[in-house]
């Protein structure tokens, strides 16, 4: 089977990248990751680390036809066959999503379809929940509510407060995303619909 290529958005938070670049280092990713864009330049030593090209494409002050125009101009550059949303913060335009359908893939730190948006684990403090979860799935144009590939959750109760529940959170993020990339990335997951089929076997 050939190796998949992938490229990665990211915005601030490192957990996910960290986890990603590591896999890649050791070749246990199943993939080869090309290039890391993000909106903030925060990721870059990071990346830089493990000599994989980055690029800053700023958000900020600019309209979002044009900031998503930078981003498809960078990836032209680069051969992939998926792009992987590692914690990135900006919602896609319907437009961008149209050009790589069922190839993007976003991990997002609630399960799904609860708690859809910013802030869940805001969300999941305040409704007293007793689980929290990350879920992995295609992106399409309705946010958080594309075909779920993998799901995981913890306990959770009275004790934790809102940054207990973000640090728990970010673990499981780090394996829900990993489950997901590998099953993706090894032809396990057909989508149908707005479900997936998956091969786990």
């Amino acid at each position: 089977m050939r190796k998949k290529k992938v490229a990665l958005l990211v915005t601030k938070e490192h957990h996910c990248l960290g986890d990603i670049l590591l896999r890649n280092y050791f070749n246990t990713l199943g993939a080869d990751v090309q290039c890391v864009i993000g909106n903030y330049d925060t990721l870059q030593p990071l990346t830089e680390k493990f000599d994989i090209p980055f690029h800053h494409i700023a958000h900020e002050e600019k309209e979002k036809h044009l900031f998503e125009l930078e981003i498809l101009e960078t990836l032209a550059q680069y051969e992939f066959d998926y792009i992987i949303l590692a914690k990135f913060m900006r919602i896609l335009s319907p437009e961008f999503m149209s050009k790589y359908p069922a190839r993007i893939v976003n991990i997002h730190h609630s399960f799904l379809p609860a708690f859809v948006g910013a802030n869940p684990y805001k969300q999941a403090y305040e409704r007293g929940v007793k689980v929290i979860g990350a879920t992995a799935h295609f992106v399409t144009n309705v946010l958080d509510d594309g075909p779920i590939i993998a799901q995981q959750t913890i306990s959770v109760n009275h004790t934790h407060s809102v940054k207990d529940m973000i640090r728990l959170g970010r673990e499981i993020e780090k394996s829900v995303l990993a489950n997901a990339l590998q099953l993706v990335l090894q032809d396990k997951v057909l989508v149908y619909h707005n479900k997936t089929i998956v091969f786990e076997n």
